[in-house]
């Protein structure tokens, strides 16, 4: 019922770091991300900053990596690692874009590991592990010259830009790139990271934290926001009272789940039903 597909940029309206976005949300995790790319020249002091801002690292560090390649091991907290790496890798012979992706902790372990078995540079083994976990299409892309685009399909405003310039492999939900929400009447709303999302809701950032990490339901002002995460990428709708009464009444009737009772109400709605077909088409 709330699985969405972000819609591609339109034309004319490219992003400021990205004009080329693509989504592989729908991937097993750990591959589960979203390619977000670059034909123009790189703002630099802008990548910077955003990537900065989203990843927590510092704006020195992140300007060195994206200039020098590299990685950077979030540091540990506490007495246990929670955090992985961050990886930018630069192509000296100029045969690939600039990439950058982050490790989690799981694969952060299993590059240490070919670093001590294969004697391979944290770099090095960084890559593979991440290129490994990706999905099949995405591999054999990767190993074409500008991830086998075809110009001739693609937008003049993005293919003037030439070959790809960077690519980043995101899976935050980044104020640089939108997300929708159904909301009650059908409206499909974009917003772009937490802050706009909560202020679009009326909820504190905490809570739309809390929902769109750990899934579940959230009252408010008698509506409710349901959210659903599949591969570690959040889908929300919001339902008036009046679609949340019938799915209480489901659960009290029916025994069943919150999340199975609004996904049935919002299949039983045509209004709803109309704009999910109708993004499906866009999309």
């Amino acid at each position: 019922m709330f699985k969405i597909k972000k819609r591609a940029a339109a034309a004319g309206k490219a992003p400021v770091l990205y004009n080329i976005i693509e989504d592989y949300t729908e991937f097993d995790a750990p591959g589960n991300v979203t390619l977000c790319a670059m034909t123009e020249p790189e703002d630099l002091p802008g990548h910077a900053r955003v990537l900065s801002e989203s990843y927590e690292v510092s704006i020195d560090v992140m300007t060195r990596l994206l200039t020098e390649g590299g990685v950077y091991v979030y540091p540990q907290e506490g007495v246990l690692v929670t955090r992985g790496l961050f990886a930018c890798k630069l192509d000296v012979a100029g045969q690939e874009p600039k990439q950058t992706w982050v490790l989690d902790v799981t694969q952060y372990a299993e590059a240490e590991q070919l670093t001590r078995s294969y004697g391979l540079s944290l770099e090095e083994a960084a890559a593979r592990v991440f290129r490994r976990t990706l999905p099949p299409e995405l591999q054999e892309r990767l190993r074409q010259p500008n991830i086998g685009l075809d110009y001739a399909k693609l937008d003049r405003a993005v293919a003037k830009g030439g070959n790809v310039k960077y690519i980043d492999f995101r899976k935050d939900w980044s104020p640089h790139f939108k997300r929708l929400c159904i909301m009650p009447d059908g409206k499909l709303v974009e917003t772009g990271g937490i802050e706009e999302f909560s202020s679009l809701h009326g909820i504190t950032l905490a809570q739309a934290k809390q929902l769109l990490e750990a899934g579940g339901t959230l009252e408010v002002e008698g509506d409710v926001l349901a959210c659903q995460v599949v591969n570690g990428q959040p889908s929300v709708a919001r339902f008036n009272r009046q679609q949340y009464a019938k799915a209480k009444e489901l659960v009290q009737n029916k025994g069943m789940h919150i999340m199975d009772a609004l996904s049935q109400v919002g299949l039983s709605d045509p209004v709803l039903m109309r704009s999910l077909r109708r993004l499906e088409r866009q999309s």
